[in-house]
């Protein structure tokens, strides 16, 4: 646009304006269909970021944002200080990564196992078995685990002891060397079903014909698997990698809160969800808990830009 005129410039900047118009109205019941969702995350995401000034005050709910006195950075100061910065950063780390390396996968191996099932009503069967524990809350999860691994009468350790694993009954939930495993196992299996959703339908969109002309070339299953199935999976594998990676931080709340509530598990289940939980809403520490959860997203958004801009360099990212 360098090269044209003022008045041109004028005229293509009302063109394309009076096009996006046009579109807008010619799809107007495409834009009402989304604008329940814009409002929701107006009302829930964008117009509570006020809040982050509690950060850089010493907040109370008597004086409220304009008069409480500001702080500056001493509330991050404090954190990073703090003796339980380093466990609590550790633990949210280790939980963080043991659920990307192991639930980020899963539900792509499953995806992978049930494409490959000849018999669709075992299919579907699997398939509605494996979805069916996203739809249970977390309160019923861990009713459920902690019913499992109870010392009275639970299933793990009268197993273990018919096979003269243990002697006595374990309390698996108040011993911290089992916690991590037990916390990401239940997580894996609440949600390996309903993630592999998207999988599913990335595998139902390959076409039929690359299956066959590699099949009369002469490859296995197998090989189809890792030279068709696996790359024509890889834009939506790589999208949803990006958008883990941003999470990385989001070690989990509701399942730590409710499977680490025994005071002996904190030094291995105290993570930043609910070390601001406790610090803030327990304690009515608003500031500092504020300052803890905006280090977290800040950290959140650096890792989603560094794993955009990587994934970009393979042709597929979120912007």
């Amino acid at each position: 646009m360098a090269h044209l005129s003022p008045v041109k410039q004028v005229q293509q900047h009302r063109g394309r304006r009076k096009g996006v118009i046009t579109r807008f109205l010619k799809q107007t019941d495409l834009q009402l269909m989304v604008l329940p969702g814009i409002l929701v995350v107006l009302v829930f995401s964008y117009i509570p970021m006020y809040g982050v000034l509690m950060a850089f005050q010493d907040y109370s709910i008597f004086k409220g944002f304009m008069n409480s006195p500001w702080v500056g950075f001493k509330h991050f100061e404090m954190f990073f200080r703090s003796p339980e910065f380093s466990e609590v950063m550790r633990n949210t780390i280790v939980i963080s990564m043991l659920k990307f390396g192991i639930g980020f996968p899963a539900p792509i191996v499953l995806a992978l196992m049930l494409n490959e099932v000849r018999n669709i009503a075992f299919k579907r069967v699997v398939q509605t078995i494996s979805y069916l524990p996203h739809f249970l809350s977390w309160v019923i999860v861990a009713g459920f685990v902690m019913s499992m691994l109870s010392t009275d009468n639970g299933s793990v350790n009268i197993l273990l002891q018919r096979l003269s694993v243990i002697d006595e009954p374990l309390n698996f939930l108040s011993l911290p060397e089992y916690f991590w495993a037990i916390l990401v196992t239940t997580g894996v299996w609440k949600e390996i079903g309903f993630a592999s959703i998207v999988y599913l339908a990335a595998i139902a969109s390959i076409d039929p014909h690359m299956y066959e002309a590699a099949e009369m070339d002469g490859a296995s299953r197998f090989k189809q698997m890792f030279l068709i199935t696996l790359p024509s999976m890889m834009p939506v594998i790589i999208i949803f990698m990006v958008l883990a990676i941003g999470n990385l931080l989001n070690a989990g709340f509701d399942d730590i809160l409710l499977l680490g509530v025994n005071p002996v598990l904190r030094d291995v289940a105290d993570v930043l969800d609910t070390y601001v939980y406790r610090i803030g809403i327990q304690n009515n520490r608003y500031s500092y808990a504020t300052a803890v959860g905006l280090f977290k997203a800040v950290i959140s958004v650096g890792l989603l830009t560094m794993a955009n801009y990587i994934a970009r360099k393979s042709g597929n990212s979120l912007w």
